[in-house]
């Protein structure tokens, strides 16, 4: 893998974050820590068979269905991870070892192990490091524009884990700093009888994520990490939907 920091990303690999609607001008920022599913070349196919690789280990599927739509609903930016995040999780400290994992769900990545510090530091530093300095360079600019900022990072979960079936359609996570919107949002959600809410549920945030903590605490912003179950955003229709669903209850915990 020594060779692998020089190559890791060739000119017919995709750039390491994609952003829609980038002159957005609501309060609201999205961000996808998990919404693509590339694989750079040089990595082969990290030992996956193609069906591991389209599956929730390898990407948080419906994702960027859904951050398009509500991009559009709320006037707001979009920035979201290319790579899968079997390549390197974005939303995990890349120092840690679970950044580059190397089991997830039963399934081994038999590309990520042994890999030596070289390998690593290519792998951060072509697309981790990218991706949260895009999302510091908006939160910066909003800033200095006066304008006001809610993080919402955008997740989806699998139906079934480990033998247990998940009852929720959506979650909203919340650790730390401004919870007065993330708490909002979920008696937003509540309010509708049909929806099954999850209140720090499937996940509960903690020291593992990395992207709010990073970029909503030590700004003092309001924030949310949105997971929705991923049967319900399998297609467009779906993805169309629950993008209505958070719109309006961001809408109405915001104001």
């Amino acid at each position: 893998m020594a060779g692998e920091a020089a190559t890791l990303l060739g000119p017919d690999d995709q750039a390491p974050f994609a952003i829609d609607n980038a002159e957005g001008r609501s309060p609201f920022l999205l961000v996808g820590d998990h919404a693509g599913a590339a694989i750079p070349a040089s990595l082969g196919d990290l030992g996956l068979t193609a069906a591991d690789r389209a599956r929730h280990i390898a990407v948080d599927l419906g994702t960027r269905g859904v951050g398009r739509a509500l991009a559009h609903l709320l006037d707001a930016p979009f920035i979201h991870q290319t790579y899968s995040r079997l390549v390197i999780d974005c939303n995990r400290d890349p120092g840690h070892e679970d950044a580059m994992a190397i089991q997830s769900d039963g399934t081994y990545i038999t590309g990520n192990r042994a890999l030596d510090d070289a390998a690593r530091q290519a792998r951060i530093a072509a697309i981790h490091t990218p991706y949260h300095a895009a999302i510091s360079s908006m939160l910066d600019a909003r800033q200095t524009a006066g304008t006001e900022t809610i993080l919402l990072s955008l997740h989806s979960f699998t139906p079934k884990l480990n033998g247990f079936v998940r009852p929720w359609h959506i979650g909203v996570l919340h650790w730390l700093g401004r919870t007065d919107f993330a708490m909002a949002m979920v008696e937003q959600l509540q309010d509708n009888e049909a929806i099954c809410v999850g209140d720090n549920a499937p996940y509960c945030m903690d020291a593992t994520d990395y992207t709010i903590p990073l970029h909503a605490f030590p700004r003092d912003l309001r924030y949310a990490e949105i997971e929705i179950r991923q049967d319900l955003v399998s297609d467009h229709i779906g993805q169309a939907h629950w993008a209505e669903q958070i719109q309006k209850a961001a809408t109405a915990a915001w104001r």
